[in-house]
């Protein structure tokens, strides 16, 4: 039995905000696989882009959380069905509203928005159930925008960059079906952008990780079980996950299984 699941989102939480470092993280990463725990990856990223850093912390055959929620997947059965993508951009070509998607970037324009290599640009281009975009308009759009969006099935969630669209599901939903499948004693849930609110105040033990260059997380000051770091990225989720594996030593016992 899985006693610990820890879900991370990875920009600005795991992830250093400018770099995409993840090196200070390692000392608690480590901790939790020796405790048995699992790490799971929960990003608006596609499973391409996930699946080498999935790797290099040796997660083997561990689900990842991909594209916001849209979908759960494990490393073994990461596909090319992508109609959900196809039909959003569909809705997208045929409102002609000022939003500028992934599908609407080259390669090289998706990397001077977000500072991925060539590379990784390539692998956030390679969507299957959601599209990442820049909103160009004003307010009073933005909101007949949603409404249209919102009448054919599609969510939009701001994110710490970008406002993703998809079909509905959520990093909080596909957590709650995880903790369902694993039954563990403890969940934790550590993020730092408004995507991932649900997500936090879902866990046993939440966590916002501090990015000046997010939103400050509304509606999260009433919840006794959620801790801010001081620190940024992956420095502030180190030293956030070896403060509460810490406390686990004398409460993981007696919690209840979440979910």
């Amino acid at each position: 039995m899985i006693q610990l699941l820890v879900f991370s989102d990875l920009d600005g939480t795991l992830l250093d905000h400018d770099t995409y470092d993840y090196t200070p993280a390692l000392p608690a990463i480590a901790d939790i696989k020796a405790r048995g725990g699992l790490l799971i990856l929960a990003s608006s990223k596609t499973a391409a882009e996930m699946l080498p850093l999935h790797q290099a912390l040796g997660l083997e055959d561990t689900p990842m959380i991909v594209e916001n929620g849209a979908a759960c997947l494990s490393p073994a059965y990461i596909g090319s069905k992508d109609a959900d993508y196809r039909a959003i951009r569909e809705v997208l070509r045929s409102l002609g509203a000022p939003f500028r998607g992934f599908g609407d970037m080259s390669v090289s324009e998706v990397s001077a928005e977000t500072g991925l290599s060539m590379v990784d640009a390539a692998r956030a281009k390679t969507r299957q159930f959601s599209e990442p975009g820049v909103w160009q308009g004003d307010a009073h759009q933005s909101a007949g925008f949603l409404a249209a969006l919102a009448r054919q099935g599609i969510t939009a969630r701001r994110g710490g960059r970008f406002l993703t669209l998809s079909f509905g599901a959520t990093k909080a939903d596909q957590m709650q079906q995880l903790c369902r499948s694993y039954a563990p004693s403890y969940s934790v849930a550590l993020g730092d952008a408004p995507n991932d609110i649900e997500m936090i105040a879902t866990a046993d033990r939440g966590v916002v990780v501090r990015n000046d260059h997010s939103p400050d997380l509304p509606g999260l000051a009433n919840y006794p079980h959620i801790l801010r770091t001081t620190l940024a990225g992956p420095t502030g989720w180190n030293d956030a996950m070896l403060q509460i594996l810490d406390e686990l030593n004398f409460t993981q016992k007696g919690a209840a299984a979440h979910g």
